[in-house]
């Protein structure tokens, strides 16, 4: 497939600046996937398609405060800094973008906090933007942690025109977070509010969970119209044997088993065994997955509403069959559906 074929009209004013008041009641699109029926619902209606014994696999990924703001040496130039992965622990070694890049050369020292909490010298350069730094700290892992949790920001994406707020710290965080690593929310999972997992668990569901690091790589534009020639970036990604086992149980039973976000989606069709069971995994996947692609695990899907073009719609297309989901999104800006992370969810089914 080409990339033309993932454009369609977005108004700006249908990209969400906010949250939803309360997590679940954020608006549902329900996408058959084998007749392309569509209805409309809140969030919280999720759980009337589920069932006793069905699984939901999250992603348990935890943000953490990615966007720093600091001085550079000298001439005190206000510098960005978005750090993107850790690269040495001991070393204290980071891969991050920085702006304005065109300011930082290597052997730059940048100054973080009224007080220079934190001290970082460039060291290498890596892409346009990209630099490798290395934080000149001399205390423990976990004060280091501390200072960086006390300066940095929520790493909102940039389309959403305004600072993070104290708010932004929980809401752009799912309930289930638990292993820091990721510098984008899997906004699927945002919607997810703990009185609509009490009541699914209740009901019977099963939940397995799988940790994906979202990296910037996910929102990479793609800037190749043959779709075959785009690399993603590499995300780290872990599942463990006792998740795995809920999932394959479910496979076993043919049960529903719903993919919660792409994150989750790309960490399971990265882990698939020769006789199509999920196997656990600590590995890193630079999977692509756009029409036409056989999928494997799951057999329903939560996701949120994506930009066009990006790679996150050409697997939710690859999933619900291009011809449905590209009619959905037409439903969608027509009956005013908020996307992105903060926007409005689809259950594909």
């Amino acid at each position: 497939m080409k990339l033309s074929q993932f454009k369609f009209n977005l108004p700006e004013s249908l990209i969400a600046n906010n949250p939803a008041e309360q997590r679940d009641e954020a608006r549902l699109m329900v996408l058959h996937k084998d007749s392309g029926k569509i209805e409309h619902k809140i969030f919280k209606d999720v759980l009337g398609y589920f069932d006793d014994q069905d699984v939901m696999i999250l992603n348990n990924t935890k943000v953490f405060p990615a966007r720093l703001y600091g001085n550079k040496e000298k001439t005190g130039a206000t510098i960005e800094v978005f750090l993107l992965r850790e690269l040495n622990k001991e070393l204290r070694l980071w891969d991050v973008l920085v702006d304005p890049a065109r300011k930082i050369r290597v052997g730059n020292k940048l100054y973080f906090g009224d007080d220079d909490l934190l001290v970082a010298e460039v060291v290498d350069n890596t892409t346009s933007r990209g630099r490798t730094i290395r934080f000149l700290f001399e205390g423990t892992d976990e004060e280091f942690r501390r200072n960086v949790e006390i300066l940095g920001e929520t790493p909102l994406p940039k389309y959403i025109k305004r600072k993070a707020t104290a708010e932004d710290k929980e809401r752009y965080q799912t309930i289930f977070a638990k292993h820091e690593g990721a510098v984008a929310a899997p906004t699927a999972g945002l919607h997810f509010s703990r009185e609509l997992m009490k009541r699914l668990e209740l009901k019977g569901i099963n939940f397995a969970e799988v940790t994906l690091h979202v990296g910037l790589g996910t929102f990479r534009t793609v800037e190749v119209e043959d779709l075959t020639k785009h690399k993603m970036d590499s995300e780290q990604f872990i599942i463990e044997q006792k998740d795995a086992n809920i999932v394959n149980r479910a496979l076993e039973e043919k049960r529903k088993i719903c993919a919660v976000g792409t994150t989750s989606m790309r960490a399971i069709e990265s882990a698939v065994s020769a006789n199509r069971t999920l196997k656990s995994a600590n590995d890193w996947t630079s999977k692509f997955i756009f029409p036409p692609y056989d999928f494997s695990i799951a057999n329903s899907m939560i996701t949120n509403f994506h930009t066009p073009e990006s790679t996150l719609l050409m697997m939710v297309s690859a999933f619900g069959g291009y011809e449905n989901v590209m009619n959905a999104y037409e439903v969608a800006v027509k009956e005013k559906y908020k996307f992105y992370s903060y926007g409005d969810a689809m259950l594909i089914i």
